[in-house]
């Protein structure tokens, strides 16, 4: 052993799962011949496992790691504002890391954690893995999840449901006139590629209509230009009229090659994305897209994460962000958008939606 114990080691010398000893550390009921071991190795290895909070009762500065897969993507933007928000008073420092898509750098960092790189964590994890559960777990620094993990970890989470999201999305689509809904997805080993197409499989069976699913290789404004050009392969007949994307970095990569294609949003084509990012506001025409409360996950994470230093033993929670619509131009009814009578319809040119050059194509979703 090196350095300061972990609660891996503590599981280790008393014999007992990783879980039994976080439930005898957070006061948890668990057999008294459990408590006892756990409590004894505890005493042999000199573990502390409330160390964070100790320090903020003795004046030190809290450093919290933020870890995202991009922080270029502007959704993660948003979730870290809503971090500092709600660490504001605390005198709580941000580190914030972006660990990129590969996992082994996503592990190297959360294992840095017990050699002192932060006092605290607030990750959200675009891919799960149960060597990521129990890096989570065993890490002696207080922990919240932003995102899904599987139940009953013990750990703080804060969730959200793009399914259902997807669900609001497909079901505005119908409404606003359009049956031909097609879903463009990004990487199904996702937690959100995952959900979002089951929300999009459920939508379409609930509405008895065939749904096209179109993969693109990422969350990204280039992936959802060229997941267009599967759109634009297909025949005139069955071409979508409409297209949910998994979030609002392929939204707009769709609109962008419909514009290059010379179909108009939304007359010919309405576009709904997932995340509703601030680019979704200053997009032409601006997008209508989902929200999943990015700033108010983050808010609530930084919370979480008080309550638990201030507060060790208290149970674990679990607190829930619910999905909102919000309808902009990229997906206006069909009815509104149909000439008055006796006013002739103007041809109109295609234009070329721009975005922001600062957003990062290498983005992903949470």
């Amino acid at each position: 052993m090196s350095g300061r114990p972990t609660i891996v080691e503590v599981a280790a010398q008393a014999g007992v799962s990783i879980a039994s000893v976080s439930r005898v550390l957070n006061g948890k009921s668990a057999r008294s011949e459990t408590q006892q071991r756990v409590r004894a190795a505890v005493t042999d290895l000199g573990y502390v496992p409330h160390a964070t909070g100790r320090a903020l009762k003795l004046g030190s500065t809290l450093q919290v790691a933020f870890a995202v897969d991009d922080v270029g993507n502007p959704v993660y933007t948003e979730m870290m504002q809503g971090v500092e928000d709600g660490l504001s008073g605390s005198g709580g420092r941000l580190l914030v890391a972006s660990t990129g898509h590969d996992p082994t750098d996503l592990l190297a960092l959360v294992h840095s954690l017990s050699r002192g790189y932060a006092d605290a964590l607030i990750i959200s994890p675009l891919r799960r893995s149960p060597e990521l559960v129990a890096a989570l777990v065993a890490l002696p620094v207080p922990v919240v999840v932003i995102g899904q993990l599987g139940d009953e970890v013990p750990l703080d989470v804060v969730r959200t449901d793009s399914r259902a999201g997807v669900i609001l999305a497909h079901r505005h689509l119908l409404e606003s006139g359009r049956r031909r809904i097609a879903f463009v997805n990004g990487p199904p080993d996702t937690a959100p590629g995952q959900a979002r197409l089951e929300g999009f499989q459920e939508a379409c069976a609930a509405a008895g209509l065939a749904g096209r699913i179109i993969q693109a290789d990422g969350f990204t404004v280039t992936a959802g230009e060229a997941a267009w050009s599967q759109v634009e392969s297909i025949s005139p007949r069955g071409r979508p009229d409409a297209v949910i994307a998994a979030n609002d970095l392929l939204a707009f990569g769709v609109m962008r090659g419909a514009a290059s294609a010379g179909r108009r949003v939304p007359r010919q084509l309405a576009v709904v994305g997932i995340d509703d990012t601030q680019f979704a506001r200053v997009f032409s025409p601006s997008l209508s897209s989902v929200s999943l409360g990015a700033r108010e996950r983050g808010r609530i994470a930084a919370r979480l994460l008080l309550d638990r230093i201030a507060a060790p033993g208290i149970p674990f929670r679990t607190e829930r962000v619910a999905p909102r619509l919000v309808v902009r131009e990229s997906s206006a009814p069909l009815v509104a958008l149909a000439p008055r009578p006796g006013v002739p319809s103007r041809p109109r040119t295609p234009r070329h939606p721009s975005i922001a050059s600062s957003t990062s194509n290498r983005s992903r979703t949470s």
